[in-house]
């Protein structure tokens, strides 16, 4: 069995765990997130904690989704309590963010301002011109934002403009030489 799943998932002050069906529901502070449930995974709630096993006497693909599945849960708990933030920087001249409620604007050179509406449950806050701060219980649409963001101008090698995670480090290339 996978060595990630045969941790259990402490629940944390303030939120609640329930299986119905073959979905797990889980509500926190940050709000409400649920998840269907493979069959080839059985998952319990048992004292304070969420414990995943494998099912089918353990064979591969269970043992593969039971990992993968405890993770995620993981993630659905410290989303409700905690939240996740994902940060952008945007690096060259003239190149602007400004957030109006849920909408992004930006000013990327291009022609036009491009403007982004943010999926329900993700918020998007500006402390600076040139920075993006994209937040929201649920990880995996938070990073999937992020990226399409990204995705309007991606940085390129050579100067480096563009729009880059906060951590992320954009190796230059040296300019042609004749």
């Amino acid at each position: 069995m996978s060595r990630i799943a045969k941790n259990p998932i402490r629940l944390p002050k303030g939120v609640e765990a329930n299986i119905a069906g073959d979905s797990l529901t889980v509500k926190g502070a940050k709000g409400s997130l649920t998840r269907r449930l493979s069959p080839k995974v059985h998952v319990e709630i048992d004292s304070g904690a969420i414990v995943v096993r494998a099912t089918n006497g353990g064979d591969k693909h269970s043992n593969a989704m039971a990992g993968t599945t405890r993770a995620t849960i993981a993630n659905m708990v410290t989303g409700v309590s905690e939240g996740f933030a994902r940060r952008l920087t945007m690096v060259g001249v003239g190149y602007r963010a400004q957030a109006n409620g849920n909408a992004l604007s930006l000013s990327l050179g291009f022609s036009h301002p491009v403007e982004i509406r943010a999926p329900e449950g993700i918020t998007i806050e500006t402390p600076s011109q040139t920075e993006i701060v994209v937040k929201g219980c649920d990880k995996q649409r938070v990073g999937q934002f992020a990226a399409d963001i990204r995705a309007y101008r991606p940085p390129e090698p050579y100067k480096g403009k563009g729009i880059r995670y906060a951590d992320e480090e954009v190796v230059r290339k040296e300019a042609k030489k004749k």
